[in-house]
């Protein structure tokens, strides 16, 4: 199942009373689901579950949210999808323990089918990366962890 397809079904179950949805495809599962208003709540986002079979990766330090500090945290600037390099046969931009300089590109968002260069803010260390390559991310989300020097 392929990202506009995904995307379809988010613009189905939000014009939608459905709350939640699940499709397999064989390997591939993929649940959409949204909260309903049912208190007044501080507004929540909409998360996009997406599960697909077993990828040869290079490992990635991908870290549990609750055991990451907020501090020094890259944030996605938008909603869209991550990327960890420029094209799936070319090395990520960025890997653990990694130096970076303030410009350097640290990852792609591809949002609205712009591809979008995601620069380190300041000089630091990679210490995490918190999102797996070709994966959604949502606006504010917490996307690296740089350490500054």
């Amino acid at each position: 199942m392929d990202i506009s397809q995904i995307r379809k079904l988010i613009k189905l179950i939000q014009s939608s009373d459905v709350t939640e949805i699940e499709i397999t495809e064989g390997n591939e599962t993929v649940r959409i689901s949204r909260q309903t208003a049912a208190a007044p709540v501080a507004s929540a986002p909409v998360y996009t579950e997406y599960t697909a079979a077993p990828a040869p990766a290079a490992p990635v330090a991908v870290a549990e949210e609750a055991a990451v500090s907020t501090e020094n945290q890259v944030k996605s600037p938008m909603v869209g999808t991550f990327y960890a390099a420029a094209s799936p046969d070319a090395d990520d931009f960025v890997s653990v323990g990694q130096k970076v300089k303030k410009g350097d590109t640290v990852c792609i968002i591809e949002a609205m089918k712009m591809m979008n260069e995601i620069e380190a803010e300041y000089d630091g260390v990679v210490e995490t990366i918190l999102v797996n390559n070709a994966s959604p991310v949502e606006y504010g989300q917490p996307i690296f962890v740089i350490t500054p020097l």
